[in-house]
């Protein structure tokens, strides 16, 4: 791909290739429907740009260049997660391209997605991004961010820092798409810290083959009340290795928590599922689920669910299950006309369902497109 010289001001001016790339990870070619749009291609942001109409509501930019303006950013990056965490993140601080910088304004409720894609399109390239998320207190955002290569790329490395900070009262939606190919290993680290009231959902989608991802992204609840879920939708197939996890720590007094995950497997694929609620103040809640479905006899599904208590007044529970599709349903949907691969196409698409995110109607309306345009090939 050619690369693109200057930054542009909208997605209109990229060139048409990156956007529909771009559009296979959720992003929205109409920026009409979308508070702010990034697009980061291989080393560098070649868009970064807030609606007129959501502008003194929220702020989108190259975590470069919220650092050159914004002193006080250095007391948030690299806080939640250091740069000597393990080789990846020190490889991100070193040799850092860039990533986006997003704050929802205090009491700022921006009605549209932000939307960001993160995209390698050099073959052999190691991306080392680092974004901050900031909800200031009081406000509203749901972010859509994508992750994906060009078709060009057989083999890369991605490399994400990302630190979340929801203050007091405020709500963040993160959905993060993942589009990757055979050859590509993904290393994204992440930790969130969640105030007061604060709520934080993150909903993750990875439904196309990839080398490896290694992730295991926690969330802090740090205030009374505060409010976690981590929603997992996961396709692998083939020779992919997915090592995934998510971590809430309830610390505080009546703050919950819940980790729900969906995951599918075929072809020689591994998944191994981990999840881990700390229920360490007084009157926490939370709450761990995995669900898996096997196509076949090569591939593996692990799930290691951990609940660590230490207070008595504590309510942490968790369940799991892996197993294949009834042979009922198969019946079922082959009795009314169906093929068989049309069945199994079927039950997977309804197994893998986004209605366990808590997003708005038309985000739900969105993503589930999104997942049944990507899952159509199944």
């Amino acid at each position: 791909m050619k690369d693109v010289e200057t930054k542009a001001s909208s997605l209109s001016e990229l060139p048409k290739e990156i956007v529909e790339v771009a559009q296979r990870v959720g992003i929205e070619r109409d920026e009409g429907k979308r508070s702010a749009s990034f697009v980061h291609l291989d080393h560098k942001t070649i868009l970064a740009a807030v609606n007129e109409l959501f502008k003194g509501k929220v702020e989108i930019m190259d975590i470069k260049d919220a650092l050159k303006k914004y002193g006080w950013l250095k007391n948030y990056y690299g806080k939640l997660v250091p740069p000597d965490k393990d080789e990846y993140t020190a490889r991100a601080e070193e040799d850092l391209h860039g990533g986006y910088f997003i704050r929802a304004l205090p009491g700022a409720h921006v009605e549209f997605p932000v939307q960001a894609c993160l995209m390698i399109a050099r073959r052999s390239f190691t991306q080392n991004i680092h974004n901050i998320v900031i909800a200031e207190e009081g406000s509203n955002i749901n972010v859509i961010t994508g992750c994906v290569t060009h078709r060009v790329v057989e083999e890369a490395l991605h490399i994400g820092v990302t630190e979340f900070y929801v203050k007091r009262g405020a709500k963040l939606n993160f959905t993060m798409v993942h589009s990757w190919r055979k050859g590509v290993k993904v290393r994204p680290r992440s930790v969130a810290l969640v105030e007061d009231g604060g709520i934080f959902i993150s909903n993750y989608i990875c439904l196309n083959p990839v080398e490896n991802i290694q992730m295991y992204p926690a969330v802090y609840c740090a205030g009374k009340g505060a409010i976690v879920r981590f929603n997992n939708i996961i396709y692998a197939r083939g020779s992919s290795n997915l090592d995934l996890g998510s971590k809430i720590e309830l610390g505080s007094p009546q703050s919950r928590g819940e980790i729900i995950s969906r995951i599918v497997a075929e072809g020689g694929s591994k998944v191994t599922a981990r999840g881990m609620i700390i229920g360490g103040a007084s009157n926490v809640k939370g709450h761990l689920e995995c669900r898996g479905l096997l196509l076949d006899d090569n591939s593996e599904i692990h799930a290691i669910p951990e609940l660590i208590g230490r207070r008595k007044d504590v309510d942490l529970s968790h369940e799991a299950a892996v197993g294949k599709i009834a042979e009922k349903e198969l019946v079922y949907l082959m009795a009314r006309g169906l093929s068989e691969e049309e069945a199994v196409s079927t039950i997977v698409r309804g197994f893998l369902d986004v209605e366990l995110m808590d997003l708005p109607e038309p985000l739900t309306r969105e993503i589930r497109k999104l997942v049944d345009q990507i899952a159509r090939g199944i």
